[in-house]
């Protein structure tokens, strides 16, 4: 049987599509009073966040690596991945502070579970799933909004981790390193140097 087509409304404007924002033009969050706040919104609202949040902006993993750690990940001295995009294997070190922070949603868990569940379960074992992309960015996004922060995103996170910890150590040979960046010009593009020059330079200016 043939489906009728339904008859569209000629005054019924089409929605406008959401366009998520590319990771390339997303920019990290500059201000560390604005980072603060946000820590201590998400600390009381939701541990699960909160702790997605800490981990991207205090280290060079991508959001993908980030939900795909479990539990006995974080309880060994150190944290050793093999990264998903790349196959790179590397080791982080995780501070105390970190470590702390994050006690609260692991204890009582098992070494196998996901740190970062989602609601839903597998149908087949019961095993409870890691959050997703989609989420993940929903809640950077709701950041976004809350702050004002423009062209934000989940790749947000990994620039926040790596334009603090230029602006504090200025080595840029580790952070090529971290990143997998072949040279510096790219890497401060990337992290947003370039552009608070450029900013700087030009903000202001005329003839």
């Amino acid at each position: 049987m043939l489906k009728r087509k339904r008859k569209l409304n000629p005054n019924t404007k089409p929605k406008p599509k959401h366009k998520k924002v590319g990771m390339n033009t997303v920019e990290p969050i500059r201000d560390l009073d604005v980072l603060e706040s946000i820590k201590q919104d998400l600390k009381k609202s939701s541990l699960r966040n909160y702790g997605m949040f800490i981990l991207g902006i205090n280290s060079a993993l991508r959001i993908s690596d980030i939900l795909k750690l479990k539990v006995g990940d974080l309880k060994r001295a150190d944290l050793y991945i093999r990264m998903t995009k790349t196959g790179k294997e590397i080791t982080l070190p995780i501070s105390d502070w970190l470590r702390r922070e994050l006690r609260p949603l692991m204890d009582g868990r098992e070494n196998h579970e996901y740190l970062f569940l989602s609601r839903q379960k597998k149908k087949e074992d019961g095993v409870r799933k890691h959050i997703d992309r989609s989420v993940a960015y929903r809640i950077v996004n709701r950041i976004g909004r809350k702050y004002g922060l423009e062209r934000v995103g989940c790749h947000t996170l990994r620039k926040t981790f790596a334009y603090h910890h230029y602006k504090k150590n200025k080595n840029t040979a580790i952070l090529k390193d971290l990143l997998g960046h072949q040279d510096e010009y790219h890497l401060l593009r990337y992290i947003g140097i370039i552009q608070d020059d450029i900013n700087s330079s030009v903000r202001g200016w005329h003839l």
